[in-house]
């Protein structure tokens, strides 16, 4: 996936490699596979409403669940996203995990902080087991 930076007084072409998901209801999924696609993915890509997932205290992807307008997800929708999150961190092979999860606008880079490093509000921890569910993967967006 290619975005366009406007952040400099430059345009720069900004190349990042996600993972897409979509289950039932047609749900969207977007996860990073790096450290750098976490960051563009969480900052710069996930929308205000969106719902964002992390495994809690180890290291994994951030997860991003896209809403669109006028919609809600239910609870069950967000803990499969929950699950998927927990699914792409260290705690794969795990059981039940903890997942936190807020909205994207609660979601903010340290200034300074390593790639990757978020800062989050209004926290909700969902409790999953690690799992794609009933998620396809389909159009690995990484072109």
């Amino acid at each position: 996936m290619s975005i366009i930076d406007n952040s400099g007084s430059l345009y720069k072409k900004i190349t990042i490699d996600l993972i897409q998901y979509t289950f039932s209801g047609g749900w969207e999924v977007l996860v990073g596979r790096t450290e750098k696609d976490n960051d563009i993915l969480s900052i710069k890509i996930a929308k205000p409403n969106d719902w964002w997932f992390h495994i809690r205290g180890m290291s994994g992807s951030h997860v991003v669940l896209r809403v669109p307008a006028g919609e809600e997800p239910s609870r069950a929708v967000l803990k499969q996203a929950a699950a998927i999150a927990a699914y792409h961190s260290k705690a794969k092979e795990a059981g039940v995990v903890p997942v936190s999860c807020t909205r994207a606008r609660f979601v903010t880079k340290p200034r300074g902080a390593k790639p990757g490093t978020v800062q989050i509000r209004k926290e909700v921890v969902l409790k999953v087991r690690p799992g794609l569910g009933d998620a396809l993967e389909t159009n690995p967006l990484n072109t």
